[in-house]
């Protein structure tokens, strides 16, 4: 069919459109929500472990007493007794922040967009982990940059890599790193690492965009320092609530320092004057409830305990050369088969065998990674991740069964 007699306006979208289309992992949702499918594809918080009488006493509150605001318009900045709790949480990680440092977004998301915005031109370089996460490649892609992208190992972005290219000219304008549990990969960036990337950075005076919303989903190691923790006067952090809390609030924020968050709320703002005051009014209630500590320490263990039921399962059913990264807290396990899999062609078969899983090439800015995937334990119950492994492994063994009838014909 002729595009331009499906579209009347094709000619007349900005040239930035021309790359833009509807994500495969979006796209993926409208399977994997048939109760039927076993999803291993959405990284989607655990949310029926939140108390149905926690969450209705907090917003029968919210809005019996402060009802008028909390239905009104509010600042672009968002709410200040929000950004002067989620200060004080930042604070008992060692993060330092203060409320006029933090700016409310509508989930990380938009605020992977804004800083897209503010600092990308088309063509310009950005470094980011290869793999990384979906919905920044998606974000920034927006904005027509080129990549530069930094592998990964099981200590998180292999820094030399990145050193030897900032020393061979390559100039980034920013750096993003997800260094915590790390989307889709798993892995951590340990805190030699960290030390390493925020002294390169800060040396070629190029900024790191640190996103950090799965920290508090720690399960069998240490914290380690944040990197803006380590540099705040080059580190912009990134995180949100909606692992940790409910991502139906929608609530994300940035902290950062005055002139970045002065361009940041202009660029903001004209997308969304506001942040939601009933949302930001609700999770300000809930932060100020100590329950709230216990709720995510539930969810910590639901997500340990799934952890661990995808590894055994992985072991028993996925083939004896595959490989994948154990992760010390958040939602995914990332997994490598060998090189002639391709996890992309699959996964039609995958959900007529009812489970869903994310091929690893949506994770690339380039389209590699046709070999990998990335499995979210996080929201079947343990029975249900069992299953879904074993169907993939069902699969997986079917596919080299056919492969040896082709190589033997």
């Amino acid at each position: 069919m002729d595009e331009s007699a499906a579209d009347p306006y094709v000619d007349l979208y900005a040239r930035r459109t021309a790359g833009m289309t509807a994500s495969d992992v979006r796209a993926l949702f409208a399977v994997a929500s048939r109760p039927e499918v076993v999803s291993l594809a959405g990284g989607m918080p655990f949310v029926q472990a939140i108390p149905t009488e926690h969450m209705l006493a907090v917003v029968t509150k919210v809005m019996t007493e402060q009802k008028d605001l909390a239905l009104q318009y509010g600042g672009g900045v968002g709410q200040l007794t929000l950004r002067e709790r989620l200060a004080a949480l930042l604070l008992e990680e060692g993060i330092p922040a203060t409320a006029e440092q933090i700016v409310i977004t509508a989930g990380g998301q938009q605020a992977l967009d804004v800083i897209g915005k503010i600092f990308i031109d088309p063509g310009d370089l950005i470094a980011v982990e290869a793999p990384s996460y979906v919905g920044a490649l998606s974000a920034f892609s927006a904005y027509e940059p080129s990549w530069l992208q930094v592998p990964l190992d099981d200590e998180g972005m292999i820094v030399d890599v990145l050193d030897e290219a900032l020393r061979s000219g390559q100039r980034p304008k920013f750096i993003y790193t997800i260094p915590n549990f790390h989307n889709p990969a798993g892995v951590t960036l340990s805190y030699t690492r960290r030390q390493q990337l925020v002294a390169l950075a800060a040396e070629f005076g190029i900024p790191v965009i640190e996103d950090d919303p799965y920290r508090k989903l720690r399960f069998d190691a240490e914290p380690i320092p944040a990197m803006r923790s380590l540099d705040p006067d080059n580190v912009i952090y990134l995180s949100s609530l909606s692992k940790v809390v409910a991502a139906g609030l929608r609530i994300g924020y940035v902290v950062a320092d005055g002139p970045v968050l002065q361009r940041f709320l202009a660029a903001k703002e004209a997308a969304d004057l506001c942040p939601s005051n009933l949302t930001q009014l609700i999770a300000q209630e809930y932060l100020s409830d100590e329950r709230w500590r216990q709720n995510l320490q539930t969810l910590v263990n639901i997500y340990r305990l799934r952890r661990d039921t995808c590894e055994a399962a992985l072991e028993e059913f996925f083939p004896a050369d595959a490989r994948w990264t154990h992760p010390s807290g958040g939602f995914y396990s990332w997994v490598t088969l060998p090189a002639h899999f391709d996890t992309s062609r699959m996964l039609a078969e995958a959900v007529e065998r009812l489970v869903a899983y994310v091929p690893g090439s949506a994770f690339y800015a380039d389209g590699r990674g046709r070999n990998q995937l990335r499995l979210a334990y996080c929201y079947p119950p343990e029975e249900r991740v069992r299953e879904g492994v074993r169907r993939l492994g069902e699969l997986l063994a079917d596919e080299e069964l056919a492969r040896a009838k082709v190589t033997s014909a």
